[in-house]
């Protein structure tokens, strides 16, 4: 056993007792917490190089620990799964909130709006346009989502997973939708916060090259839709007023 196995091997002993080892926050000790975000950085790691079909034996490598150190955070491999995938998209939901200045109530989508600080409502759309393009610059960010729709596909726990975030996500855009154009009624508010994320999501796949080639032309032109989905009326959609 290496050195840092035997650390981590020690602190488990702390943690045992404490629950059921499900992964749940909330049941471990601050050192816990610790060894648990060291081990979804693993995972998630391991997860973009190869695959959503790593073995655990690769991910408890990737960490320096024994597999049964990685199963008693994450009992199986789909515990690990999911608290990979939902850390991740909490993350962009979190960079989200932070670029429109409207605040997230975890679990209520429909209590999202609330504005952050006195100058929140400054956020402007090709503000916002360009920080959620911009996460599609990261490579390792791209691989995960492909790995995410994959997954959802064919798992019926990650797919529930991946649809709560893409729930949160429209419910967020949507209020954001509403708090530039208050002129709009609320079913075209929200078919257009739904149309920007199939938007985005699609382009997304072409602009990592993954599936088609990135191109100015095409950025400049995808930057200028998104936009207006958000606050120019374009002539289109109006007949729900």
């Amino acid at each position: 056993m290496t050195e840092r196995e035997k650390g981590t091997e020690k602190g488990m002993e702390t943690e045992r007792g404490k629950g059921s080892g499900a992964g749940k926050v909330s049941s471990l000790t601050r050192q816990g917490s610790i060894r648990r975000t060291s081990l979804l950085d693993a995972a998630e790691a391991v997860l973009v190089a190869k695959g959503a079909d790593a073995p655990l034996r690769a991910i408890a490598a990737e960490a320096g620990v024994r597999v049964g150190h990685l199963q008693h955070y994450f009992p199986s491999r789909a515990d690990l799964i999911k608290a990979v995938l939902e850390r991740a998209l909490d993350r962009s939901l979190e960079r989200l909130a932070e670029t429109t200045g409207l605040r997230m109530v975890r679990d209520d989508p429909s209590a999202i709006g609330t504005r952050v600080g006195a100058g929140a409502g400054a956020a402007e759309p090709d503000a916002v346009v360009a920080v959620l393009l911009a996460e599609q610059d990261d490579p390792r960010l791209t691989r995960l989502y492909v790995e995410v729709w994959a997954l959802a596909a064919r798992d019926d726990d990650v797919a529930v997973v991946v649809r709560e975030f893409y729930q949160k996500y429209v419910a967020h855009v949507e209020a954001f939708v509403r708090q530039g154009r208050p002129d709009w009624p609320g079913d075209l508010c929200r078919a257009r916060a739904e149309t920007f994320v199939a938007l985005l999501e699609g382009a997304a796949l072409l602009r990592s090259g993954i599936v088609g080639s990135r191109s100015a032309a095409m950025d400049a032109q995808l930057g200028l839709f998104a936009v207006q989905l958000l606050r120019d009326s374009g002539g289109q959609g109006e007949q729900g007023e």
